[in-house]
């Protein structure tokens, strides 16, 4: 995962795929190099829509962009504070922005992410690069084409930056994991305490762009991974309703709660982000239930006043038992009525009775899954119990703190056609969906429902694994259905961020809501990479 500093960048762009091992970690009383700090980088900060402002009028152009990034990249992730969030960077990546530069000159614009850089989840194909799922056992399968989501950015005039480090296999591997450790790339760290865990599985995604070490990012979800550590990260972050992006070129869990989305410093650049990527592909049969257009423009939707009128249901659980949790949740509520939305305590009726049938369909989507991925990709390793017995012969560098037993209970499991399988499938997502976000949006006429996306980013600890506070994503993730992060906040300096919950392809009105929230609040700070959060800021069991 780890490159070194500014010479080993300029080695890896003659390197496909420049994947190197993660150095051995710095101590924390090490202090961050004076580049780590984000207002000395000319580029912090900016949005997509400054960015392009910038290049319109002449003062900036792509390939000036790209070099800032890969420059911050040598002082931030593999010097400075050491993130380890970017694991492998593109080659072509200069080339691809002067390419798109020649064609700005000849008056050609593809549109708002023309020359724009951007950071992908390495479980999503992109050539030349390989992809990895964070796992050694996977370290020579460069993919033969893009992921179809890549294909649309790259259309769209995106730069592909590069790889970020995630939780190896997206942290379906084992239940003691660490979140934003791979045995590719090491553990990521929280730009916000250099202590803390950046959460998961879009670890290296999440602490990049916090870190602005590119414009945007994507990462992926099964439950969880994407709106977790965007609210670790101080970030945003969409989980779109399953089919709204393609899966196709991504290493699966399941096809039931799978997505890709985006992961960024605001708003505006999520919908633009979500704009270029979504869209009907023949390669992934989910795409094809999307109502309306094929191609929707979602910057369209945000308008400050859109909370004005807006009826918003709030979710109260174990989280908010943190007095400081629930003070930040009790000013997101404020802010809400005050910009004229309606807010009443609202609860899902089967929250919760889900859990068991969820993991049952997991683990039998995820060996199907992964094997028609191996397969397809010709994979030197084409199924789990191949896997299995790779990381059995290399445990010393796959398994030094955790084991494989989820991979174990997956290889166990029979085909799609099990009664058992088709059984969880049915119940969990008729639970979570219907019975579940549906019956408490229609209780009460709900736009949407919020609450705490998950709590304090806790102390990484490779021993014992995650010391994980909860979170309120699960409804949606099992129902396929949206959910948007969006910063609520601090608590002794870590991000804590606000969770929107919709029905299925209500991300037009996720969006606008969060964006007149966002606007009212400001409440994303830039990370300051300090070795640790304030010491009464315990970890929750």
């Amino acid at each position: 995962m780890r490159l070194a500093a500014l010479p080993l960048i300029v080695t890896c762009l003659l390197v496909a795929g420049c994947q190197q091992p993660a150095p051995p970690a710095k101590t924390h009383s090490q202090k961050p190099a004076a580049a780590a700090t984000a207002d000395e980088f000319p580029y912090a900060e900016l949005d997509i829509a400054d960015l392009q402002a910038r290049m319109t009028r002449g003062e900036l152009d792509s390939t000036t962009l790209t070099r800032a990034y890969l420059q911050r990249i040598a002082a931030i992730d593999r010097e400075g504070p050491r993130l380890n969030s970017v694991l492998a960077l593109n080659p072509d990546a200069p080339k691809e922005a002067a390419a798109l530069d020649a064609e700005r000159r000849a008056g050609h614009v593809r549109g708002p992410l023309h020359g724009i850089p951007v950071l992908l989840k390495d479980n999503i194909d992109a050539m030349p690069m390989a992809t990895t799922a964070g796992s050694l056992a996977l370290a020579s399968l460069h993919p033969k084409r893009d992921a179809f989501l890549v294909q649309r950015l790259r259309e769209a005039g995106a730069v592909i930056l590069g790889k970020t480090n995630l939780s190896e296999w997206a942290n379906f591997r084992s239940s003691q994991s660490t979140s934003g450790w791979s045995a590719q790339g090491g553990q990521t760290r929280n730009p916000y305490a250099l202590d803390r865990n950046p959460c998961g599985s879009s670890a290296g995604t999440g602490a990049a762009i916090s870190a602005n070490l590119a414009a945007v990012g994507i990462g992926t979800e099964t439950d969880g991974s994407i709106v977790c550590p965007s609210a670790v990260n101080g970030l945003v972050g969409l989980k779109p309703t399953v089919g709204l992006v393609s899966r196709d070129g991504i290493v699966p869990i399941s096809f039931s709660q799978d997505t890709a989305g985006p992961m960024t410093r605001s708003v505006a650049d999520a919908a633009v982000l979500l704009g270029a990527i979504a869209g009907r592909d023949p390669a992934d049969a989910a795409t094809a239930a999307r109502p309306g257009l094929a191609v929707y423009d979602y910057a369209t939707r945000l308008k400050p006043g859109a909370l004005q009128g807006a009826r918003l249901g709030v979710l109260r659980s174990r989280l908010t038992e943190n007095p400081a949790m629930a003070a930040a949740l009790d000013a997101a509520v404020q802010a809400l009525r005050q910009a004229g939305a309606t807010v009443v305590d609202a609860q899902i009726p089967t929250d919760g009775q889900w859990d068991a049938d969820e993991q049952t369909l997991l683990l039998y989507e995820f060996k199907a899954g992964l094997a028609r991925y191996l397969a397809t990709h010709e994979a030197p390793l084409r199924d789990l119990d191949a896997l299995i017995a790779f990381n059995r012969e290399n445990a010393a560098r796959e398994m030094p703190h955790f084991g494989q037993e989820l991979f174990e209970q997956a290889a166990a499991k029979g085909g799609l056609n099990a009664p058992e399988y088709i059984a969880a499938r049915t119940r969990a997502r008729r639970l979570a969906g219907p019975l579940g976000i549906d019956a408490a949006l229609q209780a009460q006429q709900l736009d949407a429902l919020i609450a705490p996306t998950t709590g304090v980013a806790w102390v990484t600890d490779p021993v014992h694994g995650d010391d994980f506070p909860g979170g309120n994503y699960g409804p949606a993730a099992v129902a396929g259905y949206p959910s948007l992060n969006v910063p609520m906040g601090n608590i002794n300096g870590l991000p804590v961020g606000l969770l929107f919950m919709g029905t299925a392809w209500s991300e037009p009105r996720l969006l606008e809501l969060g964006y007149a929230y966002e606007q009212l609040t400001g409440a994303r700070k830039p990370p300051r990479f300090l070795p640790s959060a304030a010491a009464d800021t315990p970890p929750k069991r």
